[in-house]
């Protein structure tokens, strides 16, 4: 192979598309397009009739709340627990919506204490200059990661890299590219193109908190339905790529 080609390979298995680049490194498919196979929502015994929220519409999947709903956080997560790897996905959002979500990562759902722990990449179509932010659900952090603003200042505007940019799609067909890597103790989150996050966990996502509820460093991938809010959202063409750390550079 010439240098800087790069030679794509699509296997076809089952219903699971793999896209092989030119080390051998395959992509596979998290949604296969027409139903929610492979994934399952978690949320309190009280909004286990709005477990509807989530659904498949033309080709996509949807996140869409009705004025005035009164819910806590529903999630729509991977059956399979991931550890290191790289995560792409296609975003749709609109100008209109109040309500707010996020792509989690390296997470677990406690039944009984009805939360899901572990840090996710805010997708916040109110403020779009937050999507690619790292927050930390995990119940004693619960803290912006990246931005590193402590506790309890919030991450603001003047936050966002210089050229990061994020499309509303409100009459027009438009999608926004969203990428996360995970490897060891890092997470960085490129939003259209752009490094908007480069955060280095190490004392954090394997601190005591972390360690407590096996977060941090692997589990599952989520979407979010934030409390509050009015919510309208689209997400597809989602695909992983695992990763050995040992053996990829970018990971030192």
């Amino acid at each position: 192979m010439k240098c800087g080609v790069l030679v794509l390979a699509l296997l076809t298995i089952g219903h699971t598309t793999l896209a092989a680049d030119g080390d051998g490194n395959p992509w596979t498919s998290l949604f296969n397009g027409r139903n929610l196979d492979g994934w399952v929502v978690k949320c309190r015994p009280e909004d286990k009739d709005k477990i509807g929220y989530w659904r498949v519409s033309e080709g996509a999947i949807v996140a869409e709340t009705p004025p005035g709903s009164k819910h806590h956080y529903i999630w729509l997560l991977t059956e399979k627990e991931f550890s290191d790897f790289d995560l792409r996905l296609k975003v749709q959002t609109y100008a209109s919506t109040t309500g707010n979500s996020g792509v989690q990562v390296r997470s677990r759902y406690d039944e009984q204490a009805g939360w899901l722990d572990g840090p996710q990449v805010d997708i916040h179509p109110p403020g779009p200059w937050r999507c690619g932010f790292i927050y930390d659900e995990t119940r004693g952090a619960q803290v912006w990661l990246w931005p590193d603003v402590g506790r309890p200042a919030n991450a603001k505007p003047e936050h966002a890299p210089e050229g990061s940019k994020w499309f509303h799609a409100d009459g027009r067909d438009i999608w926004n590219d969203v990428s996360v890597v995970c490897r060891g103790m890092r997470i960085q989150s490129i939003i259209n193109g752009v490094t908007v996050a480069d955060y280095d966990g190490t004392g954090r996502l394997d601190d005591e908190a972390h360690r407590l509820r096996n977060v941090g460093l692997k589990g599952q991938i989520g979407l979010q339905i934030h409390p509050g809010g009015e919510l309208r959202i689209r997400f597809k063409d989602i695909e992983i790529r695992p990763i050995d750390p040992s053996t990829d550079d970018r990971s030192r």
